[in-house]
């Protein structure tokens, strides 16, 4: 079992494998960004008008504070799972359940404090999805196929957005009930994946051993995965900080009637420009064979639209910047991931180390709102926030040179 299950993949994955990982990996994201865009912030505003900003830093930090905890812990023990379902697949299926149930949960509290634990409950399953449906790429896909996966994979995390505003505000009214439909598609979307892919098992013989040291990746040892990490972290983080608050930016700075229509007018052209980008520039990075160009161009465009609604915060320029930002980071999304996988430690530990990895991913969410809310209530309010992302964004991009093992 330790050689099909620890092996580098040589067989490309086919057309309905990448579709059905799509699929799941939709469900996570719907479940993440449904609420952070729409659901909690009219929930909290319900709340604590006064405070929204404030409070809504305070439970996005909370629950990216789980997230950073829980990715890496699903992921190694997924690693050690000896489940005659495979290691993977138990996982997944059971953090969709849980989340589900804790988006019920959500669904029905009326004070910051419900919020924010119902809001932890789900980040921690839902992050126990992501561990498992993230590590299936090098687990299943060979080196020369994952930028394209990669670009396919990557689209899910915009859709998953598109699809959640629309739910929640097209096709369901109200907060509770929009919470409800989510939790019943973040149950169903990966149910294909889990019954019709393969999941390879391992015996306990080959089950790696278990150890908190573990999930300290030594920087000197593996220079490469750190410069990764540190990329990943200032990209993540630049994008924390330019769209927590893109509700309310649209409401009381750009000054837009509907903010809820703005903000998915703004996705869906985000998403247009990422799907125009993502898969085409994973595809040419698979076959130059380079990865840090494409990575190092892509924030230089993400700042670009930063520093566009720093200094013109009007809706025309919005919508310009919605589109630079998602081709940028179409580009990025497929080619940075790729580039991951390529610098992982060791195969006994890929779930464990890319959930070292979305540590990078989760973080800044709760760095960000600690930055962000002082930034916009007292220290020179959005300009200097986008400011901020730009600068940010761009040195996370520039840092990927340091990486040496992967051209």
């Amino acid at each position: 079992m330790q050689g099909t299950a620890f092996a580098e993949p040589t067989v490309r994955v086919g057309g309905r494998w990448i579709a059905l990982l799509v699929l799941a990996d939709l469900a996570v994201w719907m479940g993440f960004f449904t609420p952070i865009q729409v659901l909690l912030p009219n929930q909290i505003q319900e709340i604590a008008p006064a405070d929204k900003e404030s409070m809504l830093g305070v439970v996005t930090a909370l629950g990216a504070a789980a997230a950073v905890v829980v990715n890496p812990l699903a992921g190694a023990l997924s690693d050690r799972t000896t489940s005659r379902f495979g290691r993977r697949h138990t996982w997944t299926l059971g953090g969709a359940i849980l989340a589900a149930l804790s988006l019920v949960l959500l669904s029905t509290q009326h004070t910051i404090l419900g919020v924010a634990l119902g809001w932890v409950a789900a980040q921690t399953c839902l992050n126990a999805m992501l561990a498992t449906l993230t590590a299936a790429v090098p687990d299943r896909v060979p080196v020369e196929q994952r930028g394209a996966v990669s670009g396919w994979v990557g689209i899910p995390q915009v859709l998953g957005v598109v699809l959640g505003v629309v739910l929640v505000t097209a096709l369901v009214t109200g907060t509770a009930p929009g919470y409800v439909a989510l939790a019943v598609l973040v149950v169903l979307l990966p149910v294909p994946f889990v019954l019709f892919t393969p999941d390879d098992r391992i015996s306990r013989a080959d089950r790696p051993r278990f150890s908190l040291a573990g999930f300290w990746v030594s920087p000197r040892r593996h220079p490469d995965f750190a410069w990764a990490w540190i990329t990943r972290f200032l990209v993540q983080l630049g994008n924390a900080l330019g769209t927590l608050y893109l509700l309310y930016f649209l409401q009381d700075r750009v000054r837009v009637a509907d903010p809820d229509t703005g903000v998915l007018i703004l996705i869906l052209v985000y998403t247009l420009a990422l799907m125009a980008t993502t898969v085409v520039a994973g595809r040419r990075s698979d076959r130059t064979g380079r990865r840090r160009v494409f990575v190092i161009w892509s924030g230089v465009v993400m700042a670009v639209a930063a520093l566009l609604l720093a200094f013109w915060p009007t809706w025309p320029v919005a919508i310009v910047a919605a589109a630079i930002l998602g081709a940028g980071y179409g580009v990025y999304q497929a080619v940075d991931a790729a580039l991951i996988t390529q610098v992982l430690p060791e195969a006994t530990n890929r779930a464990k180390d890319l959930g070292v990895i979305n540590i990078a991913n989760s973080a800044p969410q709760v760095l960000g709102p600690a930055l962000s809310a002082p930034i916009v209530v007292h220290l020179g309010g959005y300009p200097v926030l986008y400011v901020l992302t730009a600068v940010v964004t761009l040195l996370g991009s520039v840092f990927v040179q340091k990486i040496r093992s992967v051209p």
